[in-house]
């Protein structure tokens, strides 16, 4: 294990300034490259120390940067066209990609990274998504995935797009059937 200093809040790590212990892959490949902390040694101490209101402050001014943000895009929602099949399965998945460059083109622009997805959305329909503004704020996104913007707009006024095809299919198999007990009489003549 090895001792760090956080740099800014960690989910499920600490805050600002705390001292953790965690393994050296996620030290040395994730914390320390993206600036989220710092080796916890005698001389890091002490600039920290001496750098710790300053530090605070930036934090602060990015927090309140980014709540002004998520009150500017709340109730923000996106679409996404995937093909599916007739299940709904869609033929790969929505990624985190997908998700930023859609928020991107809604007009809130966001890294991938920043996309909390805890997993990848794999079917039609609508899907509620976390997107980190900042390390302590973070803002629902609506994802609605669908085959057509047709479909996206029902399933936005919550219609449900499956029983619609449901009854299609319905209706289809009982004019076949109708068909079929026509000619079945008609050849029974």
């Amino acid at each position: 294990m090895i001792e760090l200093i956080l740099m800014q809040r960690v989910d499920k790590l600490g805050q600002m300034g705390e001292l953790v212990k965690v393994r050296p892959g996620y030290a040395r490949n994730f914390l320390i490259p993206s600036g989220k902390a710092i080796r916890a040694n005698k001389s890091n101490l002490e600039r920290f120390e001496r750098e710790r209101a300053q530090l605070e402050a930036q934090n602060l001014k990015r927090r309140e940067e980014a709540e002004r943000v998520a009150e500017r895009v709340h109730g923000l929602s996106i679409t996404v066209i995937r093909q599916a099949g007739e299940s709904g399965a869609l033929y790969g998945s929505v990624s985190t990609r997908d998700i930023a460059e859609g928020c991107t083109t809604a007009g809130l622009t966001v890294d991938r990274d920043q996309v909390l997805l805890p997993h990848a959305i794999k079917s039609v329909g609508l899907t509620t998504v976390r997107v980190a503004l900042h390390p302590e704020v973070s803002i629902p996104v609506v994802v609605n995935v669908a085959r057509s913007p047709e479909e996206a707009e029902k399933q936005a006024r919550g219609e449900r797009v499956e029983a619609e095809a449901e009854a299609e299919q319905a209706s289809l198999e009982a004019e076949l059937a109708a068909e079929l007990a026509a000619g079945q009489a008609e050849s029974e003549r």
